[in-house]
C-alpha cells in the first residue's frame, strides 16, 4: 500500500505509547481480577462494576477508624468509592443490604444481589487481613459475617 504523501516538513506520525501501569493500578486490577474469579464474571467490567456498587453500598455503613483503615489497606480507586460515601443514619440487616443493592441494580434479583455481594465481600479478607474484617463486622449488624465468607456463631 503506498504511503500517504506528507505536507513538506511534516513530522511522521508515531503511535503514543500508553502510561505505564503503576502499582496501585495493579492492587486495583488484582482487586478486579479476584472478584471476577470470586463470582465468576464473564468480564473485567462486570466484576468493576459490582466490586464499586457493593464496595459503594459498604462505604456508607463502615465508619471511624476502621473506615480510615479499610480505605487504606484496599487500592486508591476502592478506598475513594468506599470514602466517598456518607454514613448512614441507620444500619440495615444483612437482608436488607442484599436486598438494597437489588432495588438499585438493573435487572437485578436478591439472589444475584447476595452473589454479588459475597463475590467482593469475600475477597476482602485476603486483601485487608482478618483482623480489620473482624473490626468492621464488630460495626454491623449479625448477618454480615456470612457475606464476608465467615460463619457467624451465636450464643445459645
Amino acid at each position: 500500500m503506498p504511503a500517504t504523501p506528507q505536507p513538506a516538513g511534516a513530522v511522521p506520525a508515531r503511535a503514543v505509547p500508553a502510561p505505564a501501569a503503576t502499582p496501585e493500578d495493579d492492587r486495583w486490577h488484582h482487586l478486579i481480577d479476584a472478584v471476577r474469579e470470586s463470582g465468576r464474571y464473564a468480564t473485567r467490567s462486570e466484576a468493576e462494576s459490582v466490586t464499586r456498587a457493593v464496595l459503594a453500598a459498604l462505604g456508607g455503613h463502615v465508619i471511624g477508624d476502621e473506615r480510615v483503615d479499610l480505605a487504606r489497606a484496599l487500592p486508591e480507586e476502592a478506598a475513594r468509592v468506599i470514602a466517598s460515601q456518607i454514613p448512614v443514619t441507620r444500619h440495615l440487616t444483612a437482608a436488607e443490604f442484599v436486598a438494597s443493592l437489588a432495588d438499585r441494580t438493573e435487572g437485578a434479583t436478591p439472589a444475584t444481589a447476595r452473589w454479588d455481594v459475597s463475590s467482593v465481600l469475600c475477597v476482602l479478607p485476603g486483601l485487608v487481613g482478618d483482623a480489620l474484617v473482624t473490626r468492621v463486622l464488630a460495626q454491623l449488624p449479625p448477618g454480615y459475617a456470612l457475606l464476608f465468607g465467615r460463619a457467624e456463631l451465636s450464643a445459645v
